[in-house]
């Protein structure tokens, strides 16, 4: 079996980084709470051009309109539809609860391709 080479897992990280924009974020049942792309403000790849890495980064406060406190978030998941579909990536973190418009919430996904264990 061939090994692809590195100028094919850079293109399927610029394929992943152009479709799969979609993160949202779900509680501590598996419950979504919001899905949003790097159309929003709130939402950033932060990684370097050429980086194996991918980092999805989205940046949520309770002040925000869209989210009703108190609210437990505990991990992110990627998808490349708004609505629907199958997430490609999941990501669990330390659950943290959300109970004020002070608190302030930052995850950074990250999707490695290819993948090193």
């Amino acid at each position: 079996m061939a090994e692809i080479t590195t100028q094919a897992y850079q293109n399927l990280r610029d394929y992943i980084q152009s479709n799969w924009q979609y993160i949202e974020l779900q509680d501590d049942s598996d419950g979504a709470i919001l899905r949003l792309s790097p159309s929003d403000s709130r939402v950033t790849w932060t990684h370097n051009a050429g980086d194996q890495t991918l980092k999805l980064q989205i940046v949520v406060k309770g002040s925000d309109t869209d989210i009703t406190l108190p609210k437990t978030f505990a991990s992110s998941h990627i998808f490349n539809v708004a609505t629907g579909g199958i997430s490609f990536s999941d990501e669990s973190f330390t659950p943290f609860t959300m109970s004020t418009d002070q608190d302030e919430l930052t995850v950074i996904h990250n999707i490695q391709v290819p993948q090193v264990v």
